[in-house]
């Protein structure tokens, strides 16, 4: 299968992830904390494919979605929040010392940093970050789950080299 192929399969699994997300009423109890399925997909390109390819679907899937499903904010705060998330995730993934798992969970930690840092700056308002504990522990479990269903992915999916 030819990149491209890859790359258009891969962006159809996030917004089919994302779009299945946004009607699954996950209720954590608290507000902002959702479980992050489309993560799975953004992983597994980081993985099988390599980070440029990754960051071309995390992008597109984030605009795509936010003219789909949601507004203007929600891209904003999407933009923030991937690239928070998948810088942290390449550069964890690059030190190759890192297992799927913690890279997953620290993409879910720092993409509730910078959607809390694009609240921040948005509505001028620094106090915002003493609601970033909270969601930083969510952020690890909901990371911690996604991750281990992205290495369980990985471990039988066919090796393209």
């Amino acid at each position: 299968m030819k990149r491209t192929a890859y790359l258009g399969l891969f962006l159809a699994l996030a917004l089919v992830c994302s779009y299945a997300e946004s009607l699954i009423p996950f209720h954590f109890g608290i507000p902002g904390v959702k479980l992050g399925l489309t993560n799975i997909v953004i992983i597994l390109a980081l993985y099988y494919m390599g980070a440029k390819d990754a960051l071309t679907i995390s992008f597109l899937r984030i605009l795509l979605a936010g003219f789909l499903f949601g507004n203007m904010f929600s891209i904003l705060y999407s933009l923030a929040g991937g690239a928070a998330s998948f810088a942290a995730m390449a550069l964890l993934k690059k030190t190759k010392k890192f297992r799927v798992i913690t890279v997953s969970a620290a993409g879910g930690m720092m993409h509730n940093f910078g959607q809390v840092a694009a609240a921040a700056l948005v509505v001028e308002n620094a106090d915002l970050f003493y609601y970033y504990p909270v969601l930083m522990l969510a952020g690890i479990f909901t990371g911690v789950c996604i991750g281990a269903a992205a290495q369980e992915i990985l471990l039988r999916l066919p090796n393209v080299n």
